[in-house]
């Protein structure tokens, strides 16, 4: 990575930087909306892919899907209103935040086979190279970066 106007970019080959690929996206809560973040970020792979020559690795897609639908997962069960999703992409890894207003921040619980459900944020933490969670004026984020190969 090069830094140009104060930000990573994307050498382009051809000397001329690209700026990482950025998209989001809101949802009410209302039925269909997990799978509906499912379809923003399968979209989103193809425009990296095609614009900053991301590798294509099925196993890889497979993962962003299951963390894109773990976080939006949480926000839907645990906020108090709308959330956002906010896809971030280069030619080596994906970044999803998301974003709702609850201001309670996601608890990982220990690893148990026992346990039934409560397993999302284990899940995540596992596919990720980086977990994070802060508080925003008017809620939380929870942010995962995913590598684009393994």
């Amino acid at each position: 990575m090069i830094e140009h106007l104060g930000g990573p970019v994307i050498p382009s080959g051809s000397g001329v930087p690209v700026e990482p690929l950025r998209r989001a996206t809101h949802f009410t809560g209302e039925p269909g909306c997990i799978a509906e973040a499912r379809a923003f970020a399968e979209i989103f792979l193809e425009q990296l892919r095609k614009e900053c020559r991301a590798p294509t690795d099925e196993r890889v897609d497979g993962e962003l899907l299951l963390v894109v639908s773990e976080l939006v997962t949480n926000a839907d069960r645990h906020s108090y209103g709308p959330y956002v999703l906010e896809l971030e992409g280069t030619d080596t890894s994906v970044t999803v935040w998301v974003y709702d207003s609850s201001a309670a921040l996601p608890v990982r619980y220990p690893r148990d086979p026992q346990r039934i459900g409560r397993h999302g944020l284990e899940i995540v933490h596992t596919l990720a190279t980086e977990v994070t969670a802060g508080l925003v004026p008017v809620g939380k984020y929870v942010r995962a970066v995913l590598p684009l190969s393994r």
